[in-house]
């Protein structure tokens, strides 16, 4: 993770209060980026999409770029060439994958499996539900790495008079608000996105927890409503999985472990 590359973050939650999780990432990330091992809700796994081989055994930050292969199994490359009579790329296989586990009738079904094994993958013999999962992936993918186009047009709106400090914040339904002192709030925040959770954290309350006693800057303002505007979507394109994801074992073609 050092040199260009994504990587597919999940968990094995290991307390029933808590569900799998998964996130991508082109860095390095800590252990608990989407869970919390002493919480119960598992460590984080990182499955870097290229692997970069070191033939000169140079050190881990020397400035040589080391060739790279897929992290993926051959055999699979070999099975879509038989099936789709071409081989996806890397990526579009990697976006794939990344919708899977979006699809809450994936972590519904296999929600007990996921907290003991490695996820794994069902992959279907059709190739236009293969592209059209790759499609959602490329999409949620990109609102997670905050680079899609799409959050250029937030959602909320910050609101009020103040120093933009985050004293007791909370969430106001019936208004959908979020105060962040009593005067200053987020405005448009709907219920559903103010509760959603990655890793056994409810994210946007979570963001301001950690942020208790400091000032908000223009930056930190901005990345609240694209975050906010992030998970929104991320809800949307998950029922737009839900609707594809029956196809997908309507007609399996192979199951990989992420192990």
């Amino acid at each position: 993770m050092t040199e260009k590359n994504l990587g597919l973050l999940f968990t094995r939650p290991q307390s029933p209060r808590y569900e799998f999780s998964v996130l991508t990432s082109e860095n390095i990330v800590d252990q608990c980026v989407v869970g919390n091992k002493s919480a119960g809700a598992g460590i984080s796994y990182i499955a870097p999409l290229y692997l970069y081989g070191n033939k000169n055994k140079i050190d881990l930050f020397d400035l040589d770029k080391p060739e790279r292969r897929p992290n993926i199994a051959p055999k699979l490359f070999t099975a879509f060439l038989e099936v789709y009579k071409k081989a996806p790329t890397p990526e579009e296989i990697f976006y794939y994958i990344y919708a899977v586990f979006y699809s809450n009738i994936y972590r519904i079904k296999y929600a007990e499996f996921l907290k003991t094994d490695f996820p794994r993958v069902p992959f279907t013999k059709n190739l236009e539900t293969f592209e059209r999962m790759g499609e959602k992936g490329t999409e949620l993918a990109e609102l997670h790495l905050l680079k899609s186009p799409a959050l250029d047009t937030p959602l909320v709106r910050f609101q009020g008079k103040g120093d933009n400090r985050v004293e007791k914040h909370k969430y106001d339904e019936k208004e959908l608000r979020v105060y962040v002192n009593k005067d200053q709030y987020f405005e448009g925040v709907e219920k559903e996105v103010w509760e959603y959770m990655v890793g056994g954290y409810q994210v946007l309350d979570k963001w301001l927890k950690d942020r208790k006693k400091r000032t908000l800057s223009l930056e930190d303002i901005r990345h609240y409503c694209r975050m906010y505007t992030a998970l929104k979507k991320t809800i949307v394109i998950q029922r737009d999985i839900d609707g594809i994801y029956g196809e997908v074992e309507a007609a399996p073609l192979s199951v990989l472990s992420l192990q």
